[in-house]
């Protein structure tokens, strides 16, 4: 059996074009078009380049964006007095602080600062904790673990029921990502580096998300015959044969698993582009939270 690659680039694709047509209906309709601020604190050449295909994002679907930025030396004060500034601007819908912040800075109080009504990125206190909780509704989800949700429905994965095995733990992708399925009524373990026996565990998955950071980690028979593999890492390894010197790979030894698993997302090209098309999903939805007929 070789797996069906769930093309994330194309689903993403799709999104964006229904964003696209929504965003032209609404802009017809009530003459505005929503906003969304990424605030940029210091000069990491990573954030730099995320930022941009934000924005380019944006202006592609007919988002109007910003991108403020403040020097490496900023102060709590002066970054959560943007955020703040942000909140009362009536043009912007959606505001997101671009991870990580220079360590001197709190990151947990600069989310917190952002009003839950423009927390596109989904990592308020108040939506995480809404997320957690059952018969609660975040206003949005965290971007990644939203991608990873609509890979899954649109490859038509049924989840109720089904055993469902995140390996990774952290607030940005593992525990979010949990949360949703089992909301989803999957029944849901998680893994993480203290898991004991961790390829015993992934094999019960009929369905395995790996968000753990370490390159080709899960080998083709820590998967379980005709499960549904979603990778959500992306790291670079050395490859002298590139002109980069580097290629990218994910948590999955592809090449490995494939053969062995239902359908997997591959490395790039799987979850990456959805994290940017549910940004503009979530900022979309922000917009028509202060509409008159469509929040």
């Amino acid at each position: 059996m070789t797996a069906t690659i769930i093309d994330g680039k194309a689903i993403a694709a799709e999104i964006r074009a229904e964003i696209k047509a929504e965003v032209e209906q609404l802009k017809a309709k009530y003459g505005k078009v929503p906003g969304l601020a990424t605030v940029l604190v210091g000069s990491n050449p990573a954030s730099q380049t995320y930022v941009r295909m934000k924005g380019r994002a944006c202006e592609e679907v007919g988002i109007y964006s910003v991108k403020p930025t403040l020097p490496d030396d900023a102060t709590q004060e002066q970054v959560e007095g943007l955020v703040r500034e942000l909140n009362e601007d009536p043009n912007i819908h959606g505001i997101l602080v671009q991870l990580p912040l220079p360590s001197h800075l709190n990151e947990e109080a600069v989310l917190s600062a952002i009003s839950v009504e423009k927390d596109v990125d989904g990592f308020h206190p108040v939506n995480i904790g809404r997320l957690a909780m059952k018969g609660r509704e975040p206003l949005f989800v965290p971007c990644t673990p939203y991608g990873v949700m609509v890979l899954l429905e649109r490859a038509g994965v049924k989840l109720e029921g089904c055993r469902a095995v995140v390996l990774g733990r952290s607030n940005i992708v593992g525990l979010p990502v949990s949360f949703l399925l089992l909301h989803a009524n999957a029944t849901v373990t998680i893994c993480h580096s203290r898991t004991k026996d961790l390829p015993s565990v992934t094999r019960e998955a009929d369905v395995l998300v790996a968000a753990v950071g370490r390159p080709e980690m899960v080998r083709g028979d820590w998967v379980k015959p005709g499960a549904v593999v979603i990778d959500v890492g992306v790291n670079r390894v050395d490859d002298p044969s590139r002109k980069s010197g580097y290629r990218l790979v994910g948590d999955v030894a592809f090449d490995e698993v494939k053969e062995v698993a239902s359908a997997i997302t591959p490395v790039p090209g799987g979850v990456g582009p959805m994290t940017i098309a549910m940004l503009l999903q979530n900022t979309l939805r922000a917009f028509k939270y202060t509409l008159p007929d469509e929040g």
